[in-house]
């Protein structure tokens, strides 16, 4: 799959980059292809194993450059990450839910760059903690 990077040169050498689509992670490197074989390294390794569902990446330039990441001293470049041999603990779950209340979810969840999915794990986490279940949150 192809995601989207921004990327920007460092002070003195070398380009950092940051992902549309995994706003949490920054990597660097000191040519563009140590950039973008380090990011799809990356990517891999956080969601390899993981419960995390992997987003589907975001192909639309004008929601790329009206992100606040985008702040016209880089250029978006977009890495094919090879996800073939990602294996995910993640499991489809269907629930009901008011249409108001799924409609502020995904509202939620895009300011924060993330997926319905995402955003209602970490919702289901938050809640958990609060009630003290320190046994449900070691499985995390």
């Amino acid at each position: 799959m192809h995601y989207p990077l921004y990327v920007q040169r460092r002070d003195g050498s070398g380009y950092r980059g940051t992902f549309a689509d995994f706003p949490w992670l920054e990597m660097g490197g000191d040519t563009l292809d140590d950039l973008t074989l380090g990011a799809e390294r990356l990517v891999q390794r956080m969601y390899h194993q993981s419960a995390r569902i992997i987003p589907a990446p975001t192909s639309d330039t004008t929601k790329l450059q009206a992100l606040e990441m985008d702040d016209g001293t880089g250029l978006w470049i977009f890495v094919d990450v090879d996800l073939a041999d990602v294996q995910s603990h993640s499991v489809f779950v269907r629930l009901s839910v008011d249409k108001s209340l799924l409609q502020a979810i995904d509202q939620a969840a895009r300011r924060l760059h993330m997926d319905r999915s995402a955003y209602i794990a970490q919702a289901c986490v938050h809640e958990l903690a609060h009630e003290g279940d320190d046994c449900a949150l070691l499985r995390f």
